[in-house]
């Protein structure tokens, strides 16, 4: 999408399956966005980015929402790089996006390279400004029904130690607040545990977990759906996102413009844990001794590259390789 970058879908063709999420609400351009004209999307601070918001979604330079001084300043949820107005060249393999962000004094590009299954990405985030800071950085990847289903669709990830988040997250919040645990085994308020390798059965429910990567080159997720018998992945090196966050909603949320109405499982890799403040991400520092945002040293540039795929199958992948790797 021009607007916002978002990656609205990445099409199995065999299957006419696409993973990712597709708002049950109609969406609209950000720029279009009015709170007067458009009560549907709600009264929050989050309302222009739910308005445009598709599939996956660039956090940058936050993860999480703004302070109320960054809010007041024109700060969104997520930063600026989900809701800039993009440049995008492409030919029939090749797709290039490029945006400023001038909030956060950043220039920024996307590098998307179609090779066979694979979609190869490559990221650059260019400071504008003549000092240090920190920042946010994931690949908020959504997907949503009819790829995901609750009671059925399967995770696998490379993910080691990790936290329940330390607040309340939904409404109807169901893993302990807080708790560390090794994945896959969740601890759930009622005392059991739950596998977070299975999506949940319930009703409704709602939660976010954060996890460390394992300290390997790579890192990965892939979560398949039996009823399709499609599975999504992604791959990146550990050491540019050691971070993947969790988060599940299934008619949680109740007000405008969920309406109790979606289901989401987002996989969300990046250099940040949890979705927060940029004062209460450096105020965290770290965890389980792993800084939890990377420093954007004056006028320099960062690069990242990770890779998607989807496929069809009758099994869930157990692992996703580097293209090109052994």
């Amino acid at each position: 999408m021009r607007e916002g970058g978002h990656l609205a879908e990445l099409l199995d063709k065999r299957s006419g399956v696409n993973p990712l999420w597709s708002p049950p609400w109609t969406s609209i351009d950000h720029s279009a966005y009015s709170p007067s004209k458009h009560p549907e999307y709600g009264g929050g601070g989050d309302a222009r980015l739910l308005a445009g918001i598709l599939g996956h979604n660039l956090c940058l330079d936050i993860f999480g929402g703004p302070s109320p001084e960054e809010q007041a300043a024109g700060v969104d949820p997520h930063g600026e790089g989900s809701r800039a107005a993009y440049e995008i060249d492409s030919d029939s393999a090749v797709l290039v996006m490029r945006a400023d962000f001038p909030l956060a004094q950043i220039r920024f590009s996307r590098r998307l390279e179609l090779h066979g299954a694979n979609l190869r990405f490559v990221e650059t985030v260019q400071s504008l400004a003549a000092f240090d800071r920190p920042i946010g950085w994931t690949q908020h990847v959504t997907l949503s029904p009819p790829f995901i289903e609750p009671g059925a669709t399967q995770v696998r990830c490379s993910a080691g130690l990790s936290k329940v988040f330390d607040g309340e997250f939904s409404a109807a919040d169901y893993l302990q607040t807080g708790a560390e645990f090794t994945w896959p085994k969740a601890p759930r308020k009622d005392g059991g545990v739950h596998d977070l390798r299975l999506y949940s059965n319930a009703k409704v429910s709602g939660g976010y977990t954060a996890h460390l990567m394992t300290q390997q080159l790579h890192a990965f997720f892939t979560v398949f759906s039996p009823s399709t018998k499609v599975a999504v992945g992604y791959v990146w090196r550990q050491q540019d996102f050691p971070w993947m966050g969790i988060w599940e909603e299934n008619c949680s949320r109740v007000a405008p413009p969920w309406n109790s109405e979606a289901i989401t499982l987002a996989m969300e890799f990046g250099v940040s844990p949890f979705p927060e403040t940029r004062r209460e991400m450096v105020d965290r520092g770290k965890l389980f001794g792993v800084p939890t945002y990377r420093w954007l040293p004056a006028m320099a540039t960062l690069e990242a590259e990770y890779w998607a795929t989807v496929r069809s199958g009758e099994t869930v992948p157990e692992t996703l390789t580097w293209p090109g790797s052994s």
